[in-house]
């Protein structure tokens, strides 16, 4: 078995349009970027644990603590340029009990997680909207902007990381579908990673949509809200 492919790795990938946001609208994306980076890499290694790899739990990547889990570098991009990365976990597939199979599990409990997150924040903003309507309070439309931004970035990090593009989690479930040989899904992944930046800067630079991850991400949150009964 291919080295590359024997030891591989998986963790979120963000990407943000950051052209029409200004720096107090980042500020307030952050903790629902922090939450959502951290709560798939957990997954990945909570997942890959009860496949029969411990590799993430003795790495101590079991953790919800957000410093075991962002790359800092990753994590300055994602500010800076809208576009970024968590530390990925480690996966071993020589402790997998069925390789190709928990891969795909693997890889899918990442993205999930994202979504199960977003629809809790959905939830707990309905909540606090029925306990306490929107009153004109700076104070109080902070926190709501918090809750709406944290839910609308891991519907974003949901949607992103099922792409079918290498590295993202999507890609392990496309090419394992797809029964491709090692040879040549470590040809995909040392190049697709090129590929994506490279999609990514030219949407970001010339201001055009090669992926319809916005379109999704807008579809899934506004039918999140009109079934809870607000819009956004």
């Amino acid at each position: 078995m291919n080295l590359a492919l024997n030891l591989w790795r998986t963790g979120g990938i963000l990407a943000i349009t950051m052209n029409s946001l200004d720096f107090p609208t980042v500020a307030k994306m952050l903790p629902g970027i922090v939450a959502g980076l951290t709560c798939h890499e957990f997954m990945h290694g909570f997942v890959a644990l009860r496949c029969g790899d411990p590799t993430a739990r003795d790495e101590g990547r079991l953790s919800l603590n957000p410093l075991r889990h962002i790359d800092w570098l990753g994590f300055l991009f994602i500010v800076v340029a809208g576009f970024g990365w968590a530390k990925p976990v480690r996966i071993n597939r020589e402790y997998l009990h069925h390789p190709r199979r928990d891969e795909i599990l693997i890889s899918l409990a990442g993205p999930f997680a994202n979504l199960v997150l977003g629809l809790v924040v959905s939830v707990l903003l309905r909540l606090m909207l029925w306990i306490r309507p929107f009153d004109g309070d700076p104070v109080y439309n902070v926190f709501l902007d918090v809750m709406i931004l944290g839910a609308y970035v891991n519907y974003g990090l949901f949607v992103f990381n099922l792409l079918p593009l290498p590295p993202l989690d999507g890609s392990h479930v496309f090419f394992q579908s797809l029964r491709l040989s090692d040879a040549t899904m470590a040809t995909l992944y040392r190049y697709g990673i090129f590929i994506l930046f490279g999609i990514l800067i030219i949407e970001s630079q010339a201001n055009i949509t090669l992926l319809p991850v916005g379109a999704a991400v807008r579809w899934i949150a506004n039918s999140v809200f009109t079934l809870l009964g607000f819009s956004m």
